[in-house]
């Protein structure tokens, strides 16, 4: 399981996933009576709070179904979609701040879809390795 490629881009996406949630990804906003606001997982409202933390123990639970190929390349592609639906729920939220700037935390939102491709693609590649090894016995 270690061994694998794949279980390091999935490790690295799950941490990235919980660590979007305390890091800000988009700052200096004035909104209303604050000077100065952040926005990350935990402050974004509770639709942005549940996708974030399943997108993160999405990430873990697929390093954990290491014998069963499909069902870990499928939830890959369920960690982009949602990951995808993050994004979106980022930007909505940005629209209520009058002025501000995305923070450089930002950008983990798009290693968090490059971990989960790099994850799919090593998946894809043992998937064909034994299909191949199945297919020479």
């Amino acid at each position: 399981m270690i061994q694998r490629i794949q279980t390091v881009w999935l490790l690295l996406a799950g941490f990235a996933a919980m660590a979007t949630l305390k890091l800000p990804s988009y700052a200096n906003a004035e909104q209303l009576n604050l000077q100065y606001a952040e926005l990350n997982g935990l402050n974004a409202g509770l639709p942005v709070l549940i996708v974030t933390i399943t997108v993160g123990v999405l990430a873990f639970i697929t390093i954990g179904l290491y014998k069963n190929r499909t069902t870990q390349l499928r939830l890959c592609v369920a960690g982009i979609l949602l990951e995808a639906l993050l994004i979106f729920l980022y930007y909505r939220q940005t629209t209520v701040f009058a002025t501000g700037t995305p923070a450089v935390y930002s950008i983990l939102h798009m290693c968090i879809v490059l971990f989960f491709v790099l994850a799919a693609r090593g998946i894809n590649k043992d998937e064909k390795l034994i299909k191949d090894s199945d297919r020479l016995r």
